[in-house]
């Protein structure tokens, strides 16, 4: 059983030392709870819960603390995808719900599986998901300011469990202030992707990430046969062809956790029960 997640990227031009370390200190802290929720769940519901802890801490572009979109409205987007079954479920702009993750994890039980706007929020509330406001001050305040703090972030989560099983989660609050409508990769299997053999999240530039189909590339080169050290590095040299900025986080069915960015520095923590890893 291992677990690795990110929580986009950290830029010491805008953000402090002091946040850095918050940051450290929260991922080793969900990471190691996500380790322990892993031991009597599945890697599918694993990956959802680790995403929703992500959503619910403040320093992160997701759930609450989401970015604000250009006419001053927070949409939401988030997909989980079970490696076993290949299903993949999720939501893309989806307003006034704490935890996106967990309705995108709801809808894997459904026919249609990946819904948008309002009629994500019609279904949410349809099963009990409380209407609920993400925007916390700070936002509004970057938002009025124009500014742009933190505007390449995306949480996520990819898992083995007990079972040799794969799943990844992934949810964003979008890049802030983009066009209302914009659809992020997070809610694509170009930014969150699982088969039996792999398991991808992506962060970054959700524009480059779809037009380099990041995730699904490099699960795919693993099934295929390629290391999932040799799948990344193929698939990221392909996105320097088009200047892109991404970070990705995967696990493959031998239990290898691998991690990269094009551009410093993604924020990540990992664990296997012994050893956890964090990003300096």
């Amino acid at each position: 059983m291992k677990i690795i997640i990110h929580g986009g990227f950290f830029s010491e031009s805008d953000q402090s030392h002091e946040v850095k370390t918050a940051k450290q200190n929260s991922l080793k802290e969900i990471v190691q709870n996500a380790f322990e929720y892993l031991q009597s769940n599945s890697a599918v519901d694993t990956v959802a819960y680790a995403v929703s802890l992500l959503e619910n801490n403040e320093l992160y572009n997701a759930g609450t603390g989401s970015q604000i979109q250009g006419d001053g409205i927070i949409r939401m987007s988030a997909a989980v995808m079970n490696g076993e079954t290949q299903k993949m479920s999720g939501v893309i702009n989806i307003q006034d719900v704490k935890n996106p993750v967990f309705v995108a994890r709801e809808l894997m039980q459904e026919d249609d599986r990946i819904l948008g706007g309002s009629g994500a929020k019609k279904y949410a509330s349809e099963h009990g998901f409380e209407n609920f406001s993400t925007e916390i001050p700070k936002r509004r305040e970057e938002y009025e300011e124009k500014l742009k703090n933190g505007g390449k972030g995306t949480v996520g989560c990819v898992a083995i469990d007990k079972d040799g099983k794969l799943a990844a989660a992934t949810s964003t609050g979008g890049k802030g202030f983009e066009l209302p409508g914009r659809i992020s990769d997070s809610a694509t299997v170009a930014g969150n992707y699982a088969n039996s053999s792999c398991a991808v999240s992506c962060t970054g530039v959700g524009e480059d990430i779809v037009s380099n189909a990041t995730a699904a590339k490099i699960v795919t080169r693993v099934t295929d046969g390629l290391s999932l050290e040799d799948a990344f590095i193929k698939t990221f040299d392909e996105l320097k062809t088009i200047d892109g900025f991404a970070g990705a986080i995967a696990v493959d069915n031998k239990g290898n956790i691998y991690h990269q960015d094009s551009h410093p520095t993604m924020v990540f923590a990992s664990f296997d029960g012994e050893n956890c890893e964090v990003f300096n």
